[in-house]
């Protein structure tokens, strides 16, 4: 299998109003919403302070098989999917990976990662690792992994199945298209269906928390300002109205 099929990618406006939440109050709110578990456990920010939003492209490894791989690092490139993957890169998007969590396997070094960032790619997601580690972090993509290897992607244990369809990755399953939301607490999958009533609750959440960071800076109680208590609405209603006005956008 070489083609590949691209994803519909979400609305713009949902990806730019998400910029502004981060991958906590993202799962939090999802976690309310029915969907407990949508942080990826094992992949971790590799470049601190980075953080992205886009919609994802997927790539699955398997276990070798003989009779279904031959290996091979540089034989017959177009028949390794890790490439295609990367052929259907827009600016925003973001490459996740269901590597099964092999420490032994460079899913993407240097030259694809190169590839990757010149078409625009927001980050890379793997449930394992990446070499070429010294001229990758060069270009400063952001990167969210298990880790480091020499080896390249072949080389032991896994091989590229299938691009673009549905995989797990940290424990969660990624559609592609969903929308990914990383920064240093890690990697959130949001579904493009949920995006727009997370954005909505995020917004309420953001508000009073800011007002409450502020009270609690000024020395104030913790019971009456986190979680906001009713007692203290008609104060955090009051902050808001300045804020807004302050603040418009």
């Amino acid at each position: 299998m070489t083609h590949a099929p691209d994803i519909t990618r979400p609305p713009k406006n949902l990806i730019d109003a998400l910029r502004e939440i981060g991958a906590a109050t993202v799962a939090g709110t999802l976690g309310h919403m029915g969907f407990r578990n949508p942080h990826m456990v094992g992949p971790v920010a590799q470049n601190h302070g980075k953080s992205i939003v886009g919609p994802a492209l997927t790539l699955q490894f398997l276990p070798q098989r003989p009779d279904l791989f031959s290996e091979g690092e540089y034989a017959d490139p177009e028949t390794q999917l890790h490439r295609h993957v990367l052929y259907h890169a827009q600016e925003g998007d973001v490459v996740v990976v269901d590597a099964r969590g092999d420490m032994s396997s460079g899913v993407f070094g240097d030259m694809m990662s190169t590839y990757f960032k010149g078409r625009g790619g927001a980050g890379i997601v793997i449930d394992g690792c990446m070499r070429d580690r010294p001229n990758v972090e060069k270009l400063d993509l952001p990167l969210w992994l298990r880790g480091w290897t020499p080896n390249y992607h072949v080389q032991t244990s896994i091989y590229p199945n299938a691009v673009n369809v549905p995989i797990a990755c940290g424990g969660v399953t990624v559609i592609p298209g969903d929308i990914i939301v990383a920064d240093d607490d890690g990697v959130v999958v949001l579904p493009v269906a949920m995006a727009a009533k997370v954005i909505e609750e995020s917004q309420k959440h953001h508000d009073w928390e800011e007002f409450s960071r502020v009270k609690l800076m000024g020395g104030g109680s913790l019971q009456r300002y986190y979680p906001l208590h009713d007692d203290a609405r008609g104060e955090y209603e009051e902050w808001r109205k300045t804020n807004r006005s302050e603040n418009p956008n």
